[in-house]
Parts: C-alpha cells; structure tokens; sequence
C-alpha cells in the first residue's frame, strides 16, 4: 500500500508536488473534460442530454471522454435495464469533491482578469 502524504508534506518536497499536479491534469486536461464534467455537476445526464450541452463535440469523442472519465474515477455509469436501455453519467464522490478545484480557478480567474485589465 502507497504512503499517503499530507499536504505540508507534498509542498515541502517539490518531486511529490509536481507528481500530484501531474495526477490533477492527466485526470482533467483536454478540450473537452471539464466542459464534460461540467455537464453533469448538477446532476444524471443521458449521452444525448451531454452531447447537447457541449456544441461541437463528436458522439466518438464524447463516447471516449466519458470511457476515461469514468476509468479515472471521476464518473459513474449507470445503466437501467428497462426497453430502450437507459444510460446515465454522474460524478462519483471523487468526481464533486472537483467543484473545490473549480471554484478555485473561477475565483483565481476573476482575479487575474481584473488584474490584466488593471494593467492596460
């Protein structure tokens, strides 16, 4: 079983610190995650209902996403056996504990804007 490092320990040893941040964005990078994780923040979402959601994303590439989304823990699937098959996307109790990562960017975000903007 891996050590579990506390958060005083991670940023006191930068090699434990960038293998964190690398975990973080290997989990949430690309164009189209976080809109995805987005999507169904606020509750169980079809394919159909996450497809229109996200103008320009392809049913293969939605399809994709999601099959990372959930091999990373991020969100369960959900299948009920009724006539068609209904398919459901939600975050699992990793994936809401993003909504902190979130609004530290948003917040983080509208500082620097304000910031930027302030200089010109």
């Amino acid at each position: 079983m891996e050590k579990q490092y506390s958060l005083n320990e991670i940023k006191s040893c930068p090699v434990e610190y960038i293998l964190n941040i690398n975990d973080t964005l290997n989990v949430l990078s690309g164009k189209w995650r976080l809109p995805i994780i987005g999507s169904v923040l606020y509750g169980k979402k079809r394919f159909t209902d996450i497809q229109r959601n996200i103008p320009k994303i392809s049913p293969r590439m939605l399809s994709k996403e999601l099959k990372e989304l959930e091999l990373n823990g991020v969100l369960v699937r959900k299948i009920h056996h009724t006539i068609p098959v209904l398919v459901e996307y939600e975050l699992s109790e990793s994936g809401k504990l993003i909504t902190e990562v979130l609004d530290k960017m948003i917040e983080w975000g509208i500082q620097h804007r304000k910031a930027v903007l302030q200089k010109s």
